[in-house]
């Protein structure tokens, strides 16, 4: 059985966060039991719980985003707690709308959606995913955004030299997810905002 070359970077991306996600847990439960004892304490203290919250939230956000991804159902509850715990370790808030539960593999696309927005909005805003009968609409808004118009040829299926990097490499893996998927992914882009469609 071959693997193509998306399929075996899901297969590499849900290894590394599945392997990642137990001693980061681990950490944080250390720190519960320090916090109990009353021993240890202070802004040291603080700092170190707050860089494993985020790292926690981070390693869940790319364990969909970049890992393997099926029709199994992500609940409401399940897709909104790991956007709020993103949304508290950065510069960008996330709004999860759709009420119903949705596909692991949608879900992927909108998070694989939200990462090209984040490189959209470097001084911060809003991010919202939308989901009308089946059409999805990931919107990024912030007061100034900064678009690599090349590079977001690449997400609609447009040519684009430009090279991928680890950092964007989002925008290699959405349209490649989005095809697999049968979906094809449009971009809109306003004077405060950007719209990813699929």
């Amino acid at each position: 059985m071959s693997v193509d070359s998306v399929n075996l970077a899901t297969l590499i991306g849900s290894r590394i966060c599945h392997d990642l996600i137990s001693p980061i847990g681990a950490i944080n439960n250390g720190l519960e039991l320090l916090s109990m004892t009353g021993t240890v304490g202070g802004p040291e203290m603080e700092l170190i719980s707050d860089s494993v919250g985020n790292a926690n939230a981070r390693i869940r956000f790319f364990r969909v985003s970049f890992g393997s991804a099926g029709e199994q159902q992500m609940g409401r509850a399940e897709v909104a707690s790991v956007l709020d715990d993103l949304s508290k370790g950065g510069r960008l808030k996330y709004q999860w709308t759709p009420a119903e539960p949705c596909s692991r593999s949608d879900v992927r696309l909108a998070f694989l959606a939200m990462l090209c927005l984040e490189t959209a909005l470097p001084y911060g805003g809003t991010v919202q995913a939308l989901n009308t009968d089946g059409n999805w609409m990931i919107i990024g808004e912030g007061s100034k955004l900064n678009i690599d118009d090349e590079l977001w040829a690449r997400v609609s299926g447009g040519q684009s030299s430009t090279q991928i990097t680890p950092a964007l490499v989002q925008f290699a893996l959405l349209p490649e997810a989005a095809k697999a998927a049968g979906r094809t992914v449009r971009v809109e882009q306003g004077s405060d905002g950007v719209t990813i469609q699929f």
